[in-house]
């Protein structure tokens, strides 16, 4: 008998490599409202997209299996990457990232528009603690506790490789600590604050060491107001690309193929 899609998180641990961990998620049924929600979405669908096919379902982590940089988000937006099926693809908070991205050199173009544009993230990974677009942009803390198997999972199998981790917003913070701690990272007490520019350098008992940092999210709010600015977030990214960089290295992070 197959397993059921609604046991997909607690067989993350499983999963050998991050596309078969990807697969689990995209199969994921596990939190009825947000299972609900994310196909009336794609059933209803925005007036703009009426003629598009909507993804639907939940949405796996975007980038190489070897990234030095991990980029946590909080959820997929519904008419976003909940459409289009790839992290911050397709939404407005999607184009100011990957301009930034692309402006500091870590991802090939400057702007996402479907999962299949070509678009290359360099030594960069994106992901979310929660992978269903949630309604007003809100997941429970229930349903977050319930999908936190793939963040963990997630950060052990990019073990070998990742330096950095950029928090997006306070809940992309906690839920980032939170993992790592269940993980058996040493993870400060009390626990470290969110803030935009905040940097705390995390230990493990094997002797790796994750540097991470705090920026505000993307959110149009955020944005449009002019809180979180091109500038910010640029040089947020720049700090990740020398701290994922090794001390001595001539090998900084550039464009592969």
């Amino acid at each position: 008998m197959a397993p059921r899609p609604e046991s997909a998180p607690d067989r993350a641990a499983s999963a050998r490599t991050l596309t078969a961990l990807d697969d689990l998620v995209a199969q994921c049924r596990a939190c009825p409202r947000l299972v609900a929600w994310r196909e009336e979405v794609a059933t209803v669908k925005r007036a703009a997209f009426r003629d598009q096919t909507y993804w639907g379902r939940a949405v796996p982590g975007f980038g190489p299996d070897d990234a030095r940089i991990l980029v946590v988000g909080l959820a997929p937006a519904a008419h976003g990457a909940n459409r289009t099926g790839r992290m911050f693809t397709g939404d407005r908070s999607g184009d100011f990232l990957f301009a930034a991205l692309h402006a500091v050199g870590l991802a090939s173009a400057p702007r996402a528009v479907s999962a299949d544009d070509g678009l290359r993230l360099i030594d960069t990974r994106i992901t979310s603690p929660v992978h269903c677009a949630p309604p007003a942009n809100k997941p429970t803390p229930d349903e977050r506790r319930r999908c936190a198997p793939f963040l963990s999972r997630e950060l052990e199998l990019l073990a070998p490789t990742v330096r950095v981790a950029i928090a997006l917003g306070g809940f992309g913070w906690q839920a980032l600590l939170s993992s790592l701690s269940e993980g058996g990272w040493i993870v400060p007490r009390p626990r470290p604050r969110f803030g935009h520019g905040v940097r705390v350098v995390i230990d493990h008992p094997n002797g790796r060491r994750l540097t991470v940092l705090g920026c505000f999210h993307v959110s149009q709010q955020n944005t449009f107001t002019g809180r979180l600015t091109p500038e910010m977030l640029e040089t947020v990214l720049l700090d990740a690309k020398a701290a994922a960089t090794p001390p001595g290295s001539t090998a900084p992070i550039t464009s592969r193929t």
